[in-house]
């Protein structure tokens, strides 16, 4: 039988500014490991620190700029379009354009604190 999700978890962020993350299924909404869906909304300016995450991300951008710095360049992500980053891959998101942005953030297996493996500082 399928099975309703009426709310997201509101979950903390990292990065320099308030970032909203709502975990619609996941380790904490739903207690599932294999996969991870999120909707954030970040501010204008909002940088996160480095990672090299444990888990594949996939990342659709539903309004504005996601910017996606990796160790051989620069990816700007737009609405409508998409990315796709690897385990283990070096990644630092951040979103500078006016008015932030909004996207959905699918990993698997799902996000933990545990294996996101953020730069130090």
């Amino acid at each position: 039988m399928p099975k309703l999700i009426e709310e997201p978890t509101v979950i903390q962020s990292a990065g320099n500014k308030p970032k909203r993350i709502e975990e619609y299924v996941g380790r904490v909404n739903t207690g599932d490991a294999g996969v991870s869906v999120a909707r954030m909304v970040s501010p204008e300016g909002w940088v996160e620190p480095g990672q090299k995450p444990g888990f594949r991300e996939i990342t659709l951008v539903l309004r504005g700029l996601l910017r996606v710095e990796h160790n051989e360049g620069v990816i700007d992500v737009r609405a409508g379009q998409a990315v796709v980053t690897s385990p283990g891959e070096w990644v630092r998101y951040d979103t500078p354009e006016p008015g932030g942005a909004e996207y959905v953030a699918v990993c698997v297996p799902a996000f933990a604190p545990s294996t996101v493996h953020r730069d130090d500082g």
